[in-house]
């Protein structure tokens, strides 16, 4: 039986290599509402419509022609927990390990109404020295996500300083949604005590809604460790990229906030 494969970058640089991704009868045997997921080569290219799917005889919907293609982006500084959202979505195990990646990309085919539904999640990297990379993971978004942690106050700040204007210079009018990480460590006792020690706090609901409406994003928290709130924002993440995608009738988003005009601080570079 075909196994899918997956390319990791690391954030410096290196090759991790190809590691083997779960076969489809181990993803056939999570819950019934996990996606499907395929896991291919990362390639630095705004088009991933040419990459072949591994033969998977035994899950027909993998390989089944898509009704629509959407495509999530997602954003924020390094650390704070993109991956380990992507990867529990995804029906992997959470992981225990930090290993920065530059990119990383997950496709999966899910039902919307009376449709199948191509979604491919890219995860990117916070690192200041892929700032002139993350650009090229943009092009033809639907969604994005902008992760900031919340036992890392400055995680939140850098959303306004630097995420939202940089999804707003490259991804004009793409629906965002602001998701709150790690919300189960506000009420940890070791990291409020060393937010304590640092003048801090943990960042509260109020606090994360505040910077959505300023940004004009939707908002929503997680805990990707217990799996709390995951099912719910990627299912609001699809209803807004299929929206954006014009293609069908239905699927709006009731959370969706206004979206504002945010001065960029992006500095042009001729490379």
């Amino acid at each position: 039986m075909a196994h899918a494969r997956t390319e990791r970058y690391l954030a410096d640089g290196s090759h991790y290599g190809a590691s083997q991704a779960h076969s489809p009868n181990a993803l056939s045997s999570a819950s019934t509402n996990s996606p499907q997921i395929s896991y291919y080569t990362s390639t630095l290219t705004s088009d991933y419509s040419h990459v072949v799917a591994p033969s998977m005889a035994s899950t027909p919907q993998l390989v089944s022609r898509p009704d629509i293609k959407t495509k999530l982006v997602c954003v924020g500084d390094g650390g704070v927990g993109k991956t380990c959202l992507l990867m529990v979505y995804s029906g992997h195990p959470f992981p225990t390990d930090y290993c920065p990646t530059v990119f990383e990309n997950y496709v999966t085919n899910v039902p919307f109404g009376d449709k199948v539904v191509e979604f491919a999640l890219w995860d990117t990297a916070g690192q200041e020295e892929y700032d002139r990379l993350r650009p090229l993971s943009y092009p033809e978004s639907h969604v994005i996500f902008i992760c900031f942690s919340c036992d890392y106050p400055p995680s939140l700040e850098n959303v306004e300083d630097k995420w939202a204007p940089e999804v707003s210079h490259f991804c004009e009018g793409v629906p965002i949604i602001l998701i709150a990480t790690k919300m189960d460590l506000r009420s940890d006792q070791h990291a409020r005590d060393l937010l304590a020690a640092q003048g801090r706090h943990p960042v509260t609901t109020e606090e994360g809604q505040a910077v959505a409406r300023r940004i004009g994003a939707s908002y929503a928290e997680v805990s990707a460790m217990h799996r709390r709130g995951v099912d719910e924002v990627f299912q609001l993440a699809l209803d807004l990229a299929i929206k954006g995608t014009s293609r069908i009738g239905h699927g709006g988003a009731a959370h969706e906030g206004p979206r504002r005009k945010i001065r960029s601080k992006l500095n042009c570079t001729i490379l």
